[in-house]
């Protein structure tokens, strides 16, 4: 049976991604897309920040879209949330885009769901999903999730050590949804993320069985006093150490 802590991330997630689902709908075109992604973040924080208020009164939060607080560090429980990862492809009427709600517990991550509304589904860290076989092309060549605006160097050197595929996806819970569902097999990302991008994402892809970790290998660590956690591995278990050992290695010179 599910803890009540993750059936609670499940939920809100869900319904927060069905509130902007809706809002989408309902948007005027004529606005502009920048307004959407304004109410967009506005809404959903809205609905989580009192969703959370009301359902766990005792617990710290710490969110993308609402001002930090110098108690949080010492709170022994903290929901880390992003009300909208993928705020740009949202208003481009995408499908890559996610909700985050993750339970940060006596020191580490204790629950998480990422929302994929797009896809009508949401991840959960319990039941944890079951990894299924990688969805490869008939080449069987792995596939890495990046940016798509800017790959980073360290994933086209992992690209180039293993003869992987580069596959550009919008958000941050997409791209782990993504390793998580089987459609590719890694999501190297490094230049700059905070920890309400990965909290979420790293917990469903821990309970998957998924390794994550930072791109030197160093553990992930959440609920720190600066929420800046610039880089982030999601990999299948068996390509882990290939891919550390090429991200680590420093640019080749022409």
């Amino acid at each position: 049976m599910a803890s009540t802590d993750a059936i609670l991330a499940a939920r809100l997630a869900t319904e927060a991604g069905a509130l902007l689902l809706a809002l989408r709908r309902d948007h005027d075109p004529a606005s502009g897309t920048q307004v959407l992604r304004d109410a967009g973040d506005r809404a959903a924080q809205g609905f989580l920040a009192g969703a959370l208020a009301a359902q766990r009164p005792g617990d710290a939060v710490l969110s993308e879209e609402a001002p930090d607080t110098a108690v949080r560090p010492a709170a022994r429980r903290v929901w880390i949330v992003d009300p909208l990862d993928g705020t740009r492809e949202f208003g481009e009427g995408r499908d890559d885009w996610a909700v985050h709600v993750a339970l940060w517990q006596d020191g580490d991550l204790a629950a998480g769901a990422v929302a994929l509304p797009g896809l009508d589904t949401t991840l959960t860290s319990d039941p944890a999903p079951v990894l299924p076989t990688p969805n490869r092309d008939r080449t069987g060549a792995p596939r890495i999730a990046v940016s798509r605006s800017r790959p980073p160097a360290a994933a086209e050197r992992a690209a180039e050590a293993l003869g992987a595929e580069l596959v550009p996806i919008g958000s941050a819970g997409f791209k782990a949804g993504a390793v998580v569902r089987g459609e590719v097999d890694a999501y190297v990302h490094a230049g700059g993320q905070y920890e309400w991008d990965s909290a979420a994402p790293v917990a469903v892809a821990r309970a998957a069985g998924l390794h994550t970790s930072r791109l030197d290998g160093s553990p992930l660590r959440y609920n720190q006093a600066d929420p800046y956690l610039p880089d982030l591995l999601i990999a299948r278990p068996e390509l882990a150490a290939a891919l550390l050992a090429a991200v680590a290695e420093p640019a080749r010179s022409a």
